[in-house]
C-alpha cells in the first residue's frame, strides 16, 4: 500500500508541475529553485529520503552521523568548525519500504568562516527529516533556528549529544528544560545519544513514516515554489494594473470635468468603472463578463459608502452647479462662468481619487475570487490523511504561517 501511495503522489505532483506554464524569464529567475524541486521530484520517484543534520559548531553533528554509519566517513576534529561544506552519504537500512536513505552533514550555523550560511540553511531545509543536534540546553540562537524550521513545516528530532558531560539527573533536567521552550502543541522528540538508541529510533521512524515525510516535503517544496512564482507574477501584474487604473482615472477625470450633463456623466462614469473592472479581471486571470463586473462594482459601491457618494452624489451636485452656471451666463455677461474652471478641477480630482480607490478595491476582490488564491500543492497536502496527530499539527503550523491572501494583498495595486 505504501508503495502504491508514493507512486500515486509522485504522479499527481508530476502532472501538476507539467501544467505550470513558465515564461523564459521565470525559468531563468527561478532556475535554482526549479532545479532543487526537480531533484526532489526524482527522489520521490526513486523513494530516496534525505535526513539532514543541523546545529551549531562543536555539538558533534559529524560524530552522530559516523556512529550511524559505523564508519568515520564525516570529518571530525577537536576544533570547532571542522565541517566547512555540505556532505552527503548513503545510509543502508534493512526492512524499509524506501529504496535508500541519504545522510547530510552541514557546517555549524554559527561558524564565521562559512561562505554562504543561507545556502546551508536552504539545503538542510530541503531535507525530509532533520536531526537537530545539541550538546546541552538550547540557547536563543538554537531556539530561533528550530522555530524557523518548524514554521517551514519541517519534521525535527532533537538529539542530545555529548552526554558524558552530564549525570542522569542533569540530563533529565536539560531534557525537560528544552521541552519547556518548544511549542506546546508539538511533541518534538528529544533523544539522548548513547550510541544504539538513535539508530533504532530512526529505523523505526523511517519504516513507519518515511514515505509520509518524503511525500509531504515534496509537496511543501512544490507549494513554496508555486508561491514564489505567483508572487513574482503578481508583482509584474501590479505594474500593469496600476497603469490601467491610471489610464481610466485620466479618461474619467477629463470626461467628468468637461461634461455638464448629469445623466450622461453618471452613466459614463458607471460604464468606465465597469470597463476598468473588466480590464483588471483580465490582468489577474479571471476574465469577468459585463454582468459580473457590474455586480462587483455595485457591491464595492454599497460596501464603501464614501466611494458611492463620491461617485454619484458629489459629481451630480457639481454638475448641477455647472449647468446653472452655463444657463445663467447670458444674463451675467459671462461673469458666472468664473467658478466653472475650479469646479471642473475639483470634479477631475474626485474622479481620479474615486477611480483609484475603486481600482484597488476591485483588484483585491478579483484576486480573492480568482485562481490566484487556488494553490494546488497546498490542496494536495490538505487532502492527505495523517494518523499521527504530531504530523497533523506540523501541517497546521505550516499553513498558519503561509496565509496566501494576506501575504499577496500587499502587492496588489
Amino acid at each position: 500500500m505504501k508503495q502504491l501511495k508514493i507512486n500515486k503522489n509522485y504522479l499527481h505532483l508530476k502532472n501538476w508541475w507539467e501544467t505550470i506554464d513558465l515564461t523564459n524569464y521565470e525559468k531563468s529567475f527561478f532556475n535554482r529553485e526549479i532545479i532543487s524541486f526537480n531533484q526532489q521530484l526524482v527522489r520521490l520517484k526513486e523513494k530516496k529520503i534525505r535526513i539532514g543534520v543541523y546545529g551549531k559548531s562543536g555539538v558533534g553533528k559529524s560524530s552522530v552521523l559516523n556512529s550511524l554509519l559505523k564508519k568515520n566517513i564525516f570529518k571530525t576534529n577537536i576544533i570547532n568548525g571542522t565541517t566547512r561544506e555540505i556532505q552527503v552519504e548513503p545510509w543502508p537500512l534493512q526492512d524499509q519500504t524506501l529504496s535508500s536513505v541519504e545522510l547530510i552533514d552541514s557546517p555549524g550555523f554559527d561558524c564565521c568562516n562559512i561562505k554562504s550560511p543561507d545556502t546551508v540553511y536552504s539545503y538542510i531545509n530541503h531535507s525530509d527529516l532533520i536531526l537537530f543536534i545539541v550538546s546541552g540546553d538550547v540557547n536563543r540562537n538554537e531556539l530561533k533556528k528550530i522555530s524557523s524550521l518548524i514554521k517551514d513545516g519541517k519534521k525535527i528530532i532533537i538529539i542530545l549529544n555529548k552526554i558524558d558531560l552530564f549525570n542522569k539527573s542533569d540530563l533529565k533536567e536539560i531534557k525537560e528544560n528544552i521541552k519547556s521552550k518548544l511549542p506546546k502543541d508539538l511533541n518534538i522528540p528529544i533523544i539522548i545519544n548513547n550510541g544504539i538508541n538513535i539508530k533504532n529510533y530512526l529505523t523505526k521512524i523511517i519504516n513507519q513514516y518515511g514515505e509520509i515525510f518524503l511525500t509531504l516535503n515534496s509537496l511543501q517544496l512544490a507549494d513554496k515554489l508555486f508561491l514564489q512564482i505567483k508572487e513574482q507574477r503578481l508583482k509584474r501584474r501590479q505594474k500593469l494594473a496600476q497603469s490601467t487604473i491610471g489610464k481610466f482615472s485620466t479618461i474619467k477625470a477629463s470626461a467628468v470635468a468637461l461634461n455638464p450633463f448629469i445623466l450622461f456623466d453618471v452613466a459614463g462614469s458607471f460604464a468606465l468603472d465597469t470597463a476598468l473592472i473588466s480590464e483588471l479581471s483580465k490582468i489577474y486571470g479571471l476574465k469577468l463578463k459585463g454582468k459580473s463586473a457590474r455586480k462587483i462594482f455595485k457591491n464595492i459601491s454599497i460596501n464603501n459608502l464614501y466611494l458611492g457618494v463620491t461617485q454619484v452624489g458629489f459629481n451630480s451636485s457639481f454638475n448641477l452647479i455647472k449647468k446653472v452656471i452655463l444657463l445663467s451666463a447670458p444674463f451675467t455677461n459671462g461673469l458666472s462662468l468664473l467658478p466653472y474652471g475650479p469646479i471642473a478641477i475639483i470634479q477631475a480630482a474626485i474622479a481620479v481619487y474615486s477611480t483609484r480607490t475603486l481600482g484597488k478595491l476591485a483588484a483585491k476582490e478579483i484576486f480573492i475570487r480568482s485562481k490566484a488564491s487556488f494553490i494546488e500543492p497546498a490542496i494536495m497536502i490538505q487532502n492527505m490523511t495523517f494518523n499521527d496527530p504530531d504530523i497533523f499539527n506540523h501541517i497546521n503550523i505550516y499553513f498558519s504561517n503561509r496565509n496566501l491572501n494576506n501575504k499577496f494583498v500587499s502587492i496588489l495595486p
